[in-house]
């Protein structure tokens, strides 16, 4: 039952495997490289002597850089195809990462951090943009997976960083990591794809500069995007202090809601192309988000810590497909300058969300500023049948 277009002309089935795994290790470096320097940042602090406020200054230059890169990334995918951009992205990407590890002061951290930023919103639209290529020359889902393998990358990364940490050098566990990173870039990129012939109307839009504006499709798909993300962010960021502040376990014990998201979420994510085959996108992405409502309903309003443990782990399952998908919408119905527009709407969510509940908890509490993120799932859920109709319709008009 998959919303998935197939492929017009008969798939290569070895190469496109191939792909598939190349991709997926794609997305594995990329989880390892920022759980690499998230583990790291307190070393690079406490070198430049920095304060939290001018740690928070560089750490959004990553975001800045992102946002910044973003949209330019679908015209270069149309232009010289998504494996060429990933194959290119993902080596400067991963060698980008020693660069805040040798900054000398906090401009040139600042300025190391929007490079890198800059060069992983490349690699990120680009690589799911290959992943929609993929998907298509397989004809079935992958995207889901795909992201399984960057939050696995995010667990490996962050098991790495525990064992060296503190025992090696900062610029040795950075070099380390970089060498093997940009080495799995310079094998994955040589079997990636390249883009099938895009539909008539998806076409048209990434290659006509007279059409730079977002569609309709582009501004509703994106929305889900950010209001998806922003509930996304909010789980990550809020979590653990939710457990510690509002229902009161100390120490190590707090990071427990934290964790079942987490884990949900990347098994979510690990079998999630199954569900989408089963289901299509419109459910799984409506479904998921109306599970993820349920689950912080859970959590916020039985405030106990198990009910709560499992309304996050609810959270985590049902948001690890909606982005996934909604990407992967995108790029079937609007191309790679589609999967750039909506990712661009979509991290703002990311960004914009977390502070966003800081200020309101700061003037309601926690939790119903995390109602934030619950409100954020519903519409998603509500909105999802007008955004995947409006696909449907552009589907439509192209053939």
């Amino acid at each position: 039952m998959t919303d998935l277009p197939l492929s017009s002309t008969p798939p290569a089935r070895p190469q496109a495997e191939a792909a598939r795994r190349a991709l997926g290790l794609v997305f594995l470096t990329n989880g390892t490289l920022f759980a690499t320097w998230a583990v790291n940042i307190p070393a690079v602090r406490d070198r430049l002597e920095l304060s939290e406020v001018q740690v928070g200054t560089a750490l959004l230059a990553v975001a800045v850089g992102s946002l910044i890169s973003m949209p330019l990334t679908g015209g270069w995918t149309a232009r010289f195809g998504s494996d060429r951009v990933t194959r290119l992205a993902v080596v400067l990407t991963m060698l980008a990462l020693l660069l805040p590890l040798l900054a000398p002061n906090l401009w040139t951290l600042v300025l190391a951090l929007a490079l890198l930023g800059a060069l992983n919103g490349v690699l990120d639209v680009a690589m799911n943009a290959q992943g929609v290529t993929v998907e298509r020359r397989l004809g079935r889902p992958i995207m889901s997976r795909l992201h399984a393998y960057f939050s696995l990358g995010g667990v490996l990364g962050a098991l790495l960083g525990t064992l060296l940490v503190g025992r090696v050098p900062l610029l040795v566990h950075g070099a380390l990591v970089v060498a093997v990173t940009t080495l799995a870039g310079l094998l994955a990129g040589r079997l990636l794809l390249p883009d099938l012939p895009e539909p008539r109307d998806a076409a048209e839009q990434s290659a006509s500069p007279a059409r730079p504006g977002l569609s309709p499709a582009a501004l509703l798909l994106g929305s889900l995007c950010f209001l998806g993300m922003l509930a996304e962010g909010a789980n990550y960021d809020w979590t653990a202090l939710y457990f510690r502040d509002v229902l009161g376990l100390a120490g190590g014990q707090a990071g427990i809601g934290y964790a079942a998201f987490v884990a949900a979420m990347t098994l979510g994510r690990w079998f999630g192309d199954r569900v989408r085959t089963r289901l299509g996108d419109e459910v799984t992405v409506r479904g998921g988000a109306l599970l993820t409502a349920l689950g912080l309903a859970l959590a916020l309003l039985v405030r106990d810590p198990l009910p709560a443990t499992l309304g996050f782990a609810l959270s985590g399952l049902g948001l690890s497909n909606v982005v996934p998908v909604l990407y992967g919408t995108a790029g079937h119905a609007l191309a790679g300058r589609g999967i750039a527009q909506v990712a661009t709407i979509g991290y703002a969510g990311f960004l914009l969300g977390p502070p966003a509940i800081g200020f309101i908890a700061g003037q309601v509490g926690l939790p119903a500023a995390l109602g934030v993120a619950l409100a954020g799932a519903a519409l998603v859920a509500l909105l999802g049948g007008q955004a995947f109709r409006l696909v449907r319709e552009r589907r439509a008009e192209a053939t």
